[in-house]
């Protein structure tokens, strides 16, 4: 579907309606003088929290995780050993 095309005098004059329209998922391409000049887009929001469901479904197709190495990778980058910060 393609965008609907808004006269920069549009976008002017009825900046509410329209911003108010690009905040619930609309997008607009804006002209001047009849050539195209840029885009009115919605941002893409990120959600907060992701469903049970979601992140099962997500994570159908991940690799299973080898314990052992990852442990070991764990191990090679990180240091495990329990000390004090004030033993220095």
């Amino acid at each position: 579907m393609p965008q609907p095309e808004i006269t920069q005098r549009d976008l002017r004059n009825r900046s509410k309606e329209i911003m108010d329209a690009v905040e619930h998922g609309r997008s607009f391409t804006v002209t001047r003088d009849g050539h195209r000049i840029g885009e009115l887009i919605p941002l893409r929001r990120r959600r907060r929290f992701v469903t049970r469901a979601d992140f099962a479904a997500m994570s159908r197709n991940a690799p299973l995780v080898d314990a052992a190495q990852f442990r070991a990778d764990l191990d090679a980058v990180a240091d495990s050993e329990l000390s004090s910060p004030y033993d220095r």
